[in-house]
């Protein structure tokens, strides 16, 4: 089941960071750089971000999050992660596929993610993102941004 998750909450906001951090371990080991912003998160920063939040829970443990801000037309994926424990059992696409019916009216949908980090890179083809550039953010890290026509 997919609800939307009061960020603002603070058992909710720490439901979240215990699923968004063994996430993100994942990617940070794939792009060998521990110090992404993910991994620094707080309460009081889920709190402050702004983002629209969607958990995907298994009878009432959350087991995946997407969050986004919508901006005009675009909604822009901020995060979207499945707890390790629930890998490959198609969470990420389920909550990809929400997004899309709950913002059905935008015109496109942006998403960045490490460019090292090929299994986001082949999720976010494989449902119909185009990749647009590849940014060089620090010495030993680069972001791949991709956006999906929605129309």
């Amino acid at each position: 089941m997919i609800k939307k998750i009061n960020i603002k909450n603070l058992e909710s906001a720490e439901r979240v960071l215990s699923v968004q951090f063994p996430s993100y371990r994942i990617e940070a080991a794939l792009l060998d750089n521990y110090e992404i912003p993910p991994l620094k998160d707080t309460v009081a920063s889920l709190h402050n971000c702004d983002e629209t939040f969607f958990g995907y829970f298994i009878d009432e443990e959350l087991c995946g999050v997407i969050s986004v801000k919508l901006e005009e037309d675009i909604v822009d994926i901020h995060r979207l992660f499945v707890h390790p424990n629930h890998l490959r059992k198609g969470i990420a696409k389920k909550l990809l596929y929400f997004l899309q019916e709950e913002f059905h009216d935008a015109k496109k949908m942006i998403v960045t993610t490490g460019s090292k980090n090929s299994p986001a890179i082949e999720f976010y083809q494989k449902n119909g993102f185009t990749m647009l550039i590849e940014l060089t953010v620090e010495e030993n890290l680069s972001l791949t941004l991709f956006e999906k026509n929605m129309n």
